[in-house]
């Protein structure tokens, strides 16, 4: 049997970290087992689904590098053939009409609060004779349920799970206004596309009751089901914005990569030993099904940060480069000329600092900036008239200093500094502050040989001079 998922998103919202941890559990899969990977967008809530959402999770799986193998599927174009199904359900006497009104359906959900149970539909049309029904009442279409026995799951992940069919009403498939409900649609969608395993969150588990007793209605085979735990945050509740429950383009403007969101995401549920952090190729070899855990897996910031700096750290400089560009035009800095060069230089001691593109720009902006060099207001106050004397005396020094290589030019800026009984740290962070803007830069000397001779020159003796800009204290 060929292996074909489905990634099956609402577009009523962004696209989430639970969702794109489905969508990559969904696309491991079908990789591991050289299967197919699809994409169904359930827009059958016309109401709420928009155009805005679509788009932001179409986008949003393409940065994730979880594009699907085939066009995506949109559900609202397929009501014909939902509703043709139900239908034939309904001449084969396993679907039934139902005129229960908003005012009884309303006292049987009154009934079951004061009873202290979910609300079931009591059957109450199930046999009765159209004849009987109630003049300008529009009938939607239920499924005749089973009644006795029980519907049983045989779960991938969860194990088997078994529920009694007395606890199962029978489910609209049709409106009232003949449009096909999100169980129907799901089914048949499923049916249609061959879809041999459904990976999805532990919260759809109730519907999955209610969608086996269908497909036994239509006389299709089940797919294999695997419900994959919720993800919470650190503190085990319920993840949200607190902790994280932001969209994959927020993550994207964070500045995290695609390829450490998939190793992170795949973590969350999943294991394989006490190997952490896995390339795609060695993910797509070793993910299957029964690594899945069944408890909720535990969001964290911090060590989503740790592995985002790992695959950092593994890109090349030129693509960092690239990668960095729109953050630093977000700062209003481009990376052309000497600057480009700059940055290609640096990039080794800059991107070892950094955890994300915005921290990775946030560093890289002293190499491009423009003189008079601005500095934060904590460097500021470390630049005091001590140091700026200290600086214009050493200035001609360096700028007559020959080789311009870090062993040398610590050994020069040592040296001086002992000549004039100054203590070398404080020297190292006047020098610090004037090349750089701030308190926390790559090494001192290697920051020296990327800028060069003369720019290092033009920026001490702006430093000496008093003549930086002090910029506002972060909040």
């Amino acid at each position: 049997m060929s292996v074909v998922v489905r990634f099956a998103p609402s577009p009523t919202g962004y696209l989430h970290i639970g969702g794109a941890r489905t969508a990559l559990f969904n696309w491991l899969f079908a990789r591991h087992h050289g299967g197919r990977y699809l994409l169904r967008i359930e827009d059958t809530d016309r109401a709420r689904s928009t155009e805005e959402a679509i788009r932001a999770i179409l986008d949003g799986l393409h940065w994730l590098g979880l594009d699907p193998d085939e066009p995506p599927v949109f559900q609202s174009t397929r009501f014909a053939r939902h509703r043709e199904v139900a239908l034939r359900l309904l001449a084969e006497d396993k679907a039934y009409r139902c005129w229960a009104t908003p005012e009884e359906l309303e006292a049987m959900r009154a009934k079951a609060r004061a009873e202290g149970r979910p609300m079931r539909y009591d059957g109450r049309w199930r046999d009765r004779d159209p004849s009987e029904a109630p003049p300008g009442v529009p009938p939607v279409i239920r499924l005749k349920a089973p009644l006795e026995g029980e519907t049983v799951i045989e779960d991938l992940v969860q194990g088997t799970i078994r529920v009694a069919n007395e606890q199962l009403d029978d489910m609209v498939l049709l409106r009232s206004d003949g449009t096909p409900t999100y169980m129907l649609s799901v089914v048949v969608d499923d049916i249609d596309m061959g879809i041999t395993h459904v990976i999805r969150g532990h919260d759809h588990l109730t519907n999955t009751f209610r969608q086996k007793q269908l497909y036994d209605a239509i006389g299709a085979s089940c797919p294999a089901f695997a419900h994959i735990p919720l993800i919470h945050g650190p503190d085990g509740a319920k993840l949200s914005k607190r902790h994280g429950a932001l969209s994959v383009t927020e993550y994207r403007e964070m500045g995290f990569l695609p390829e450490a969101m998939r190793c992170y995401l795949l973590r969350l549920g999943w294991s394989h030993g006490d190997k952490e952090l896995l390339t795609d190729a060695e993910a797509i070899a070793l993910f299957d099904l029964s690594g899945v855990g069944r408890s909720p897996a535990r969001f964290d910031m911090a060590k989503l940060l740790n592995v985002n700096a790992h695959f950092l750290r593994l890109r090349s400089d030129a693509e960092l480069i690239e990668l960095v560009r729109p953050f630093l035009a977000k700062e209003g800095l481009t990376v052309e000329g000497e600057g480009a060069r700059r940055l290609l230089a640096g990039m080794a001691g800059l991107k070892a600092r950094a955890r994300t593109l915005v921290e990775l720009a946030r560093g890289a902006a002293f190499y491009l900036r423009p003189r008079p060099l601005p500095l934060a207001t904590e460097a500021a106050a470390r630049l005091d008239p001590a140091g700026r004397a200290a600086l214009a005396a050493l200035a001609p020094i360096l700028a007559a200093h020959e080789p311009w290589e870090e062993a040398a030019l610590e050994v020069a800026c040592r040296g001086f500094a002992e000549g004039r009984g100054l203590e070398f740290a404080r020297l190292a962070q006047a020098l610090r502050v004037a090349l750089t803007g701030s308190t926390v830069s790559p090494g001192l000397f290697e920051v020296m040989v990327v800028l060069g001779r003369e720019e290092v020159s033009g920026r001490l003796g702006d430093a000496a001079a008093g003549r930086n800009p002090v910029l506002p204290a972060s909040n």
